[in-house]
């Protein structure tokens, strides 16, 4: 899963980046005055910054989302590396006899 947020991030943000420098700024408008309106054929009557304004918000809000999914992944992985979940909890098995252990009474002394 966390592999596919990242992916769908990374797409998203090359769309933005491309969407982003397609569109005109606001001073591109007083070029349509001297014949340079070929968008407005394609886009219908109102051009197309409408078009692109609208899709350029969509994509940042599903960027933003997988933002935000991608940190709450990031927090979860971070918290269970320093949980003590990852400690052992399974007691040592006793592989000594009583006699050769370090602290039993030695025989014969």
């Amino acid at each position: 899963m966390h592999s596919f947020v990242l992916v769908v991030h990374i797409i998203l943000a090359v769309l933005m980046i491309a969407l982003i420098l397609v569109q005109h700024g606001k001073g591109a408008d007083a070029g349509a005055s001297f014949g340079g309106g070929g968008a407005a054929t394609v886009f219908g009557a109102s051009g197309s910054g409408n078009f692109l304004t609208r899709l350029t918000a969509v994509l940042t809000a599903l960027f933003f989302v997988t933002s935000l999914t991608l940190a709450v992944f990031a927090k979860k992985q971070t918290t269970e590396a320093y949980s003590l979940k990852t400690v052992q909890t399974t007691a040592p098995t006793q592989t000594t006899s009583p006699e050769t252990s370090p602290n039993a009474p030695k025989t014969g002394q």
